[in-house]
């Protein structure tokens, strides 16, 4: 008989379970002797990707920023721009006046950073002082002299024009007369006007002469008084023109002295110029009213606003570099601006006073960073984002223009020129759905600077995390740590990176970490964060969102849900799977199993029949069928039909991190050999038989030991890993304790014979050259299994009565 030779592997050492971080090899006591690191740690791809879309010029050098929540993307996105916009000028300011020619389009007015108040200010003094100035102008003796002179020249031309027509119509004995209903002709005899009987008295020969008389100059006096209108016209146009005269005379020196003060900005001049005409024109508005009523006064008000100026954007003050604005609610009006309107007398009402800045506004020149999500969130942000990059222009529109549903009479502001660099932060799934779906983002978007979650563990690397520790509890005005705490620390940066030779870049979590064990080291009274606290703060947290687990862990305890972890069966193993909690996880063991039977060679997932297996872990299954196609079926088929199912199971089942314990538990079942249950296994495995590494492997492993431990350590349990997950492990500390102490252990698998070797205690076996298997190994009992299995297929159709087919 051969002698096998084992290669099922031996159990790690406890060395090999947690990579400790040694507090000696630190050159620091405490890290408030550490200078706060300011920059950024283990982000060199993300930092340059930054540096290269803030140094491009060029249209569409957009950054997108993606990573994983909590990585610190926003906060360094932040401090670059912000150093970036400290070099750069500081934008202009822009300003929005009244447009006279078009009322609903009011114009855009640029001006250099800080002259925006001024003009505010002197187009507000100028209304103040024209409201006294022409009172003053028109109430003056020499208009008062003028507008007499000339109503008296009309009086004078009125009355003689009417008195030489009296003196020859009396002449022709006929007589002007003025009457309520006007200017009327009668008879006249001697000086006497004739009454209508005595001129009835006349011979009829004297009527028709006093008619035709009449007739005549009543058609003179028709032309006469067709001629008034004439004379009225020409009288108000001498008013009118003694009114300019006088308002430019008022206005000319105060719009002439603001001239010379804004002689070197062009739009401002334009616009002086038409206010200068515009109240040359009509200074009605400035001069008193009457005693009018309470609209008249508020039209009067809403009108003297058409020569105010509206200053949007105001880049004046203490303001150094370029503006960095930080939207955090992007909706349509917040990005692009918006129109509001005031209720007057039951009306909406608006004018371009009320023109509101949008962050397009008040990024322009600079920088505007934007939560992608948010953005996308937001009906009609996100193409009108898109539209004004393309342009290169902010067009205020409401949401009603902008789906083409404006009922009412709106304005129109002047686009603005646009010169900003938008910075989008979300997570990688929205670039890669954007970049793929909308053809528009690459053009906009050229960068894109990838945030990692993780960082090489190195000495440089653990240094620099603990000055930035440095700088939180300065920050914050925290405790210190001391070097133990450090290095706790470190060490649950390599567990949250699920790699012992990898830190977590989630600065998030690390700095609440920090946060809650300085809340433990105050209620101590501590003056320094020890390790103690670092490891209360870290049991803590897990006791508040253990509360899941610890009822699986109770109901397996209480044998609700059945895993076994002492004795032996056959087509049943123990497989480990991991729950997520939001940004909890811990491992759950599950009861795999499998029968076999006489078959075509079909290997029957439950979970996928019943649509709970998810795509990957139906993949596995494949995998491992090929697997045993290969290795059992190369000469002849499968004669079995097999089912596995995860007992117990009540949700979906997904990835393929299973593939290797379902493999087990159906060599088991075939070869009808026992697997120890005190094992448990996790892994995925490939075509050739190789067991693969699979996530999670920290918590499924202290999700098994939890159990075990609940149910009592015996020394025989443990769990079976991938080996290339070795590396990534960083066990609790009562695991590592325990295996120590061999009452649990931790087997590297490479293979699938050496994973059966060891759950089964028996060989695996190696094929000699004529591809048999040795007798007392399990793959000799899983090829002697299939042969029965195959030849009882065949008896099975021998026997079977032969199929009579009648043609009829």
């Amino acid at each position: 008989m051969t002698k096998l030779k084992p290669i099922a592997p031996a159990p790690l050492d406890a060395s090999r379970l947690y990579t400790l971080c040694d507090p000696e090899s630190f050159p620091f006591t405490e890290t408030g002797q550490l200078d706060p690191l300011e920059d950024f740690i283990g982000q060199d791809r993300a930092v340059a990707a930054v540096r290269f879309a803030m140094d491009m010029d060029h249209h569409g050098y957009n950054l997108f920023a993606l990573g994983p929540q909590g990585t610190g993307k926003q906060s360094l996105v932040r401090r670059f721009l912000e150093q970036t916009a400290d070099s750069r000028p500081v934008p202009g300011d822009w300003c929005y006046v009244h447009n006279f020619d078009d009322p609903h389009k009011p114009r855009a007015i640029s001006l250099p950073a800080s002259q925006g108040q001024p003009l505010v200010r002197d187009m507000d003094g100028l209304i103040e002082d024209l409201r006294s100035a022409l009172p003053a102008a028109f109430e003056g003796e020499t208009f008062q002299n003028h507008q007499q002179a000339i109503e008296d020249e009309y009086k004078k031309h009125q009355e003689d024009r009417f008195s030489g027509f009296q003196d020859q119509a009396a002449e022709r004995d006929v007589a002007l007369l003025r009457t309520p209903m006007g200017l009327a002709l009668a008879p006249l005899k001697d000086g006497e006007v004739l009454s209508s009987d005595d001129f009835k008295a006349l011979p009829e020969e004297d009527q028709d002469h006093y008619r035709r008389r009449m007739a005549d100059f009543q058609s003179r006096l028709e032309e006469m008084m067709a001629e008034m209108p004439r004379w009225e016209k020409e009288k108000r146009e001498k008013l009118r023109a003694l009114t300019k005269e006088t308002t430019q005379l008022a206005v000319g020196h105060l719009i002439d002295a603001l001239r010379e003060k804004w002689a070197d900005r062009a739009q401002v001049l334009t616009h002086l110029e038409t206010v200068r005409d515009q109240v040359v024109e009509d200074p009605r508005d400035f001069l008193p009213l009457p005693d009018g009523s309470p609209e008249e006064a508020a039209g009067r008000g809403a009108s003297l606003r058409r020569f105010k100026v509206n200053l949007l954007v105001d880049n004046g003050g203490p303001r150094r570099g370029a503006p960095v604005v930080e939207e955090e609610h992007p909706t349509l009006g917040n990005l692009l601006g918006r129109v509001e309107q005031v209720a007057q007398q039951g009306t909406l009402m608006t004018d371009f006073n009320l023109i509101k800045p949008g962050a397009l506004h008040r990024a322009n020149g600079g920088f505007l960073i934007l939560d992608a999500r948010r953005l996308l969130m937001q009906p009609l942000a996100w193409e009108a984002l898109k539209r004004a990059l393309r342009g290169d222009r902010i067009r205020i529109e409401s949401a009603a223009e902008a789906w083409g549903f404006a009922g009412t009479v709106t304005l129109e502001p002047e686009p603005i020129p646009l010169d900003v660099k938008v910075v989008l932060v979300g997570d990688p799934m929205l670039h890669y759905l954007l970049s793929a779906h909308d053809p528009e983002f690459a053009e906009l978007f050229k960068v894109a600077a990838d945030f990692d979650d993780r960082m090489p563990r190195t000495e440089e690397y653990i240094r620099h995390y603990a000055r930035l520790i440095a700088g939180v509890c300065n920050k914050e005005k925290l405790p210190h740590l001391d070097a133990a705490a450090v290095a706790r620390v470190i060490e649950q940066c390599a567990r949250l990176a699920g790699d012992s030779e990898r830190l977590s870049a989630h600065m998030s979590s690390i700095v609440d970490l920090v946060r809650e064990a300085a809340y433990w080291a105050r209620s101590g009274d501590r003056e320094l964060i020890g390790a103690e606290q670092i490891q209360q703060a870290i049991d803590a947290r897990e006791f508040r969102s253990d509360r899941i687990r610890d009822r699986i862990q109770e109901e397996i305890a209480r044998g609700t849900l059945l895993v076994e972890t002492e004795g032996a069966r056959v087509g049943q193993v123990n497989g480990l799977a991991v729950l997520q909690m939001n940004d909890f996880a811990f491992g759950k063991p599950s009861r795999i199993s499998a029968r076999v039977r006489p078959g075509r060679g079909e290997v029957i997932d439950i979970e996928r029949e019943v649509a709970l297996g998810g795509p990957l872990h139906s993949k596995g299954v494949l995998i491992l069928a090929s697997f045993l196609n290969h290795r059992y079926g190369a000469d002849r088929p499968l004669s079995l039909a097999a089912t596995l199912v995860f007992e117990q199971s009540y949700g979906g089942i997904e990835g393929d991190s299973a593939s290797s314990t379902e493999l087990y538990v159906l060599l088991s079942a075939i070869a009808e050999i026992p697997i120890k249950q005190g094992l448990a296994v996790t892994g995925s495995v490939d075509s050739f038989g190789r067991v693969q590494a699979i996530g999670g492997v920290n918590e499924k492993i202290e999700g098994f030991f939890d159990v075990c431990k609940a149910k009592g350590l015996t020394g025989e349990q443990g769990v079976l890993i991938p080996a290339a997950n070795v590396k990534h492990l960083m066990l609790r500390h009562d695991v590592v304790a325990a295996a120590r102490e061999g009452r649990f252990h931790i087997y590297p698998v490479e293979t699938i014979d050496e994973g059966i070797e060891r759950l089964t205690g028996i060989p695996a076996g190696q094929p000699d050259d004529d591809g048999d298997y040795p007798l007392t190994s399990v793959n000799r009992a899983v090829g002697t299994r299939l042969q029965r299995m195959a030849r009882r297929m065949q008896d099975r159709e021998r026997s079977a009565p032969p199929i009579q087919v009648t043609m009829g």
